[in-house]
């Protein structure tokens, strides 16, 4: 046994399952990290404690990291919607606030986005800091992708104003996202990375377009490709089309 979702559920922890992917950390590695270590990961004290005793007996239970290469399955390949979402000014936030004010920030903006992004179907892919990469008609394909993507963009910008209504304080920042959404043909399916740090590789434009999207997205915004509105275009009411000049693309690209 040597996954350690499995073993967060065991311990009924698995609230924590994503921070520990995210941040690599395995069976075979929790085992060496210290109070600390799990303290900055925005585990609370009595969850610290559990841990670390259950850690300490998991030295039977982890099999042998394998040496052999990645294991890959066959890549496919579909039609995708992707979504990047990024907190705005998170740099500006890093500079005024506490660290452990800013961690807790951004775990509350995590889950906040990630529930979301669940609700609606989505997978998170990853997350990046405080940016979330999430696909739409990934594992499962649906026909209703796109319009669950644009919906849940507009739920987490909705999410986060409540998260500032819920949080009222004169030390705590009002928080804001960006988000951008764009679907189209991608090569989904293989896996990269070992053990905890795998994950499912994509390849294509749209991924790279999403990211562009989110970039010029103003605070409070969710930008869409046109590929993304011409399937959506009846379920929503739209402003545009903004001719955005975007890095690594030749041509305009009509964003919404």
């Amino acid at each position: 046994m040597n996954d350690i979702r499995t073993w967060l559920a065991e311990l009924g922890l698995q609230q924590y399952a994503d921070v520990f992917a995210a941040n690599d950390v395995d069976l075979a590695s929790v085992g060496l990290m210290t109070d600390a270590d799990l303290e900055k990961l925005g585990v609370t004290l009595g969850h610290r404690k559990r841990l670390l005793k259950a850690a300490a007996t998991l030295v039977d239970r982890v099999e042998p990291m394998s040496t052999a290469a990645p294991i890959a399955s066959s890549a496919e390949r579909r039609q995708l919607t992707v979504m990047f979402c990024d907190l705005a000014g998170s740099t500006e936030l890093s500079a005024r606030l506490d660290p452990e004010d800013l961690r807790e920030i951004i775990g509350a903006y995590q889950r906040a986005c990630a529930e979301v992004i669940g609700r609606f179907h989505g997978y998170v892919a990853k997350y990046m800091g405080d940016g979330i990469l999430a696909y739409f008609g990934y594992p499962q394909a649906r026909e209703s992708a796109a319009d669950l993507a644009v919906h849940a963009g507009l739920g987490i910008v909705q999410a986060i104003n409540k998260l500032n209504g819920d949080s009222p304080s004169a030390q705590r920042p009002r928080l804001a996202v960006r988000v951008g959404i764009a679907t189209g043909e991608v090569v989904v399916g293989e896996q990269i990375g070992i053990d905890s740090s795998r994950e499912w590789s994509v390849v294509g434009d749209t991924p790279n377009l999403a990211a562009r999207l989110q970039a010029a997205a103003k605070p409070g915004q969710v930008m869409v490709a046109d590929s993304t509105r011409r399937l959506t275009r009846e379920k929503f009411s739209w402003s545009g089309p903004n001719s955005l000049s975007l890095k690594g693309f030749d041509e305009p690209m009509h964003a919404w």
